[in-house]
């Protein structure tokens, strides 16, 4: 899951949790302390889930992957003319 959908279903669960609440405070018949205590609980939950959605970046598309083409063709010798062989040392000189 992405950042994304874990935040949204953490938003549904507090949205559950609310209208949770909501049926206890009816069966009750007033707001108890503990009811409320739990109400401003979830709304402090609420609060911090949306910084925590404000602070995601902008999900982007991921570039796409341009396949670099490879020449079947052999190098220039030419290129090579000045290299020295790794761990070898150029050619008109002896290796260490």
């Amino acid at each position: 899951m992405s950042v994304k959908d874990d935040l949204t279903s953490v938003q549904r669960s507090l949205d559950e949790l609310n209208r949770a609440l909501g049926r206890l405070e009816q069966q009750l018949g007033r707001e108890p302390l503990d009811v409320r205590r739990v109400r401003t609980d979830a709304d402090h939950l609420r609060e911090s889930v949306a910084l925590l959605r404000g602070a995601q970046p902008a999900e982007s598309p991921r570039p796409a992957i341009v396949p670099v083409p490879i020449p079947e063709a052999p190098y220039d010798a030419s290129l090579w003319r000045d290299a020295d062989d790794e761990g070898l040392g150029a050619r008109d000189r002896r290796a260490p």
